[in-house]
């Protein structure tokens, strides 16, 4: 009994909000700033390719990843910037530290790894529900304080419902999420890790999860769970999560045109 807690206490310990330490004040005086506002949530589907990303010049978005390569190639910036995955991290380190927007989201965990500066902010990011010896393994959870605790959710979507939520957007306009995805055969699968060892045919860029690269199996139907669970926390407050999406098999939520919300 003594070696069984030995080895599940430490795991569970690491996913407990307040254990690494974040930017507690300074997001804080983020909550409500951008109350009563519209967003846009940026997936990375193939399908955001077919769309006019300078549309969103004067709209606040949030996108995630490596989404500057959309910088590079048409100058498409986000306002607010997130990364969840350690894989991404570590593969994609120093350009996500040369990259810069107004407001850039990471994990208070592994805060050593970037670069400092007023417009970071580190918040707690709960991973348990990657955690198999966790008791919320895959339970959906939805945070309403993003001072103090972020829950991951399968995919990083679902950290930037809840800071979008925290922040006060009552319209969310999800883009880019096709909801679909093709592990390749010749892909290095280990568990739930898999390697890329060819151009990536699940996102907008082939070098997104290109060769050499890591992501997690997507495991779309507990993606799915966590996007029931924010929808339903943004109706219980009278707000609205969309989705904009050309195409795709996401339908958890009322589909609009992206084009029609543009004058």
């Amino acid at each position: 009994m003594k070696k069984q807690i030995k080895k599940i206490l430490p795991s569970i310990l690491i996913d407990q909000p307040g254990r690494y330490r974040c930017s507690k004040k300074e997001l804080r005086q983020l909550k409500d700033k951008f109350k009563g506002k519209r967003c846009f949530i940026v997936g990375n589907g193939p399908s955001l390719n077919e769309l006019d990303l300078s549309l969103l010049k004067n709209e606040y978005s949030f996108a995630v990843n490596s989404i500057y390569y959309k910088t590079r190639e048409m100058g498409y910036k986000p306002t607010f910037y997130a990364v969840e995955d350690p894989h991404v991290i570590n593969d994609n380190i120093k350009e996500i530290n040369e990259y810069e927007c107004d407001y850039m989201f990471f994990p208070a965990k592994f805060k050593s790894k970037f670069k400092k500066g007023n417009n970071r902010y580190f918040v707690n990011l709960d991973y348990s529900f990657f955690n198999d010896v966790s008791p919320y393994f895959e339970k959906p959870r939805f945070s309403q304080d993003c001072s103090t605790e972020v829950f991951c959710g399968q995919s990083v979507t679902i950290v930037n419902l809840q800071l979008a939520y925290y922040l006060g957007f009552t319209e969310v306009y999800l883009i880019g999420m096709d909801f679909s995805y093709n592990i390749p055969q010749s892909a290095i699968v280990d568990g739930n890790v898999i390697e890329s060892t060819e151009d990536d045919v699940n996102h907008f860029h082939p070098d997104y999860f290109g060769k050499g690269k890591k992501w997690h199996d997507p495991k779309l139907h507990n993606v799915l769970k966590s996007y029931k669970m924010a929808k339903l926390m943004y109706e219980i407050d009278d707000r609205k999560i969309y989705n904009a999406t050309k195409g795709g098999k996401l339908e958890v939520f009322d589909r609009v045109d992206y084009n029609s919300l543009f004058n």
